[in-house]
């Protein structure tokens, strides 16, 4: 018997939503906190994390460990060893507590909570939170995506030149001449560019057409629930470089690209060129 089948699916998705919302609450409180959240860097002092981000993954992994004890947990902040990824095969959480931490320790208020739960290496189930706005998108794989109760879809723009697209840019500043050349291009043939910093909303908007397309190198804990929910739009998610090979493509975190499929393939070609 698969793990989807043991697991009451709508059960975990409400479950997975109400973290969110407490996870949520918590970022909204924190925020209001003499001072605001204390912060801190990691990674040889080039990435930002809030404490914030701390009580929220410990908030959400608490919760899913008092739940299903069972299951495995990858989280950006307690447990980010991604290294034996592509080997577990039980049941598997992948959270980002704060996905957009320098947008919310500066009070944008553009950055969400991330849940994704993985069955046999697929992404079954996902939700992204923005609590700034109360929007909950959501996906349970085969039965759509979805803006709190409302249904949506990826937009229907075929020509480049009419394209919103967004992207990102890496803490760790290497490499950085060839992401130039991508931005370049991609500005002569779209219509404007968006740098909204939370990859996890941006894949989200691309799902309901509030963007265009979408690419960037990530880390897993920030795409792992959009992703799937951009594919239950109607959106195609992929890459626009090969996948190494024995890599999942579905977890692979280098040359992502999100668009409906049509504006994908133009934009795939458009980047591949540049390498």
């Amino acid at each position: 018997m698969s793990d989807r089948a043991a697991i009451d699916i709508n059960e975990l998705m409400a479950f997975s939503q109400a973290i969110a919302r407490q996870a949520g609450a918590m970022m909204l409180a924190e925020l209001q906190t003499q001072g605001g959240p204390e912060r801190s860097y990691k990674h040889a002092g080039q990435e930002m994390v809030t404490e914030a981000d701390i009580k929220v993954d410990r908030l959400i992994c608490d919760a899913i460990r008092d739940r299903y004890p069972d299951h495995q947990i990858l989280a950006e902040e307690s447990a980010p060893d991604i290294n034996q990824l592509s080997s577990i095969t039980s049941p598997l959480w992948i959270i980002d507590p704060i996905d957009g931490t320098v947008n919310y320790a500066h009070d944008h208020g553009h950055s969400a909570v991330s849940i994704a739960w993985l069955s046999q290496g697929r992404v079954i189930s996902a939700v992204v939170y923005n609590p700034f706005s109360d929007e909950m998108f959501h996906a349970i794989e085969g039965q759509g995506a979805f803006i709190n109760d409302s249904g949506i879809q990826v937009g229907e723009k075929q020509d480049l030149r009419r394209a919103l697209f967004a992207t990102g840019f890496p803490y760790i500043k290497e490499d950085m001449q060839r992401l130039v050349r991508r931005l370049d291009v991609m500005l002569q043939h779209c219509a404007d560019l968006r740098r909204i910093g939370s990859a996890a909303l941006d894949i989200c908007w691309v799902a309901m057409g509030r963007l265009d397309i979408y690419y960037e190198n990530l880390s897993v804990w920030d795409f792992a629930a959009a992703q799937l929910i951009a594919r239950e739009a109607g959106a195609q998610y992929g890459h626009f470089l090969p996948v190494p090979e024995g890599v999942s493509p579905v977890l692979h975190n280098k040359n992502i690209l999100v668009a409906n499929p049509v504006l994908f393939e133009k934009a795939r070609e458009l980047l591949a060129e540049i390498g």
